[in-house]
């Protein structure tokens, strides 16, 4: 309800304004899914997350690669095996089996939640950049999502782009 109340008043401020100041308005569009998928912060955040969890992956992939070498020795030997040593395999299999599960899920949680928190510090930083160009080039409105049009004279997507490229992580 907060966003919509801000938008009719928006839209209200914008049927209020006479014809001369329609002219001397200043109005731009980003598109913020376009700066996250080209900004260099986020190629950095892909590379922090892929050091902080390959080592983990790493275990997963082991654990199921010997899990599946289990499962092969008790199709192959089960018939030599004797009853102890079946069951006892069985029962190994069973625990990785659980294990794995159980490792899989807390790695997918950390990593979701690790890229989230990415995710909002990239986010933090567009919108920090869309300011300093708000500011910079005396804009005095910036629309970003639910925009159905923009023409590309009012489109600053690649200023802000170029902000961002220019900002440390």
């Amino acid at each position: 309800m907060n966003v919509k109340f801000s938008k009719i008043v928006v839209l209200l401020s914008f049927f209020m304004l006479s014809t001369s100041a329609w002219a001397e308005l200043k109005i731009g569009f980003v598109n913020v899914p376009r700066v996250l998928e080209k900004a260099p912060q986020a190629e950095q955040a892909k590379k922090r997350l892929e050091k902080e969890f390959s080592a983990r992956d790493k275990q997963l992939v082991a654990q199921q690669k010997d899990i599946k070498n289990m499962e092969e020795r008790l199709a192959r030997d089960s018939a030599i095996m004797s009853e102890s040593e079946l069951h006892n395999l069985e029962k190994d299999i069973v625990t990785k089996k659980r294990e794995a599960k159980r490792a899989q899920e807390e790695f997918s949680e950390d990593f979701n939640l690790r890229r989230n928190e990415e995710l909002g510090k990239l986010q933090r930083r567009i919108f920090e950049a869309i300011k300093a160009i708000a500011k910079e080039e005396n804009f005095d409105l910036l629309l970003t999502d639910g925009v159905i049009y923009a023409n590309d004279k009012i489109d600053i997507t690649t200023k802000v782009q170029a902000k961002l490229a220019e900002m440390s992580d």
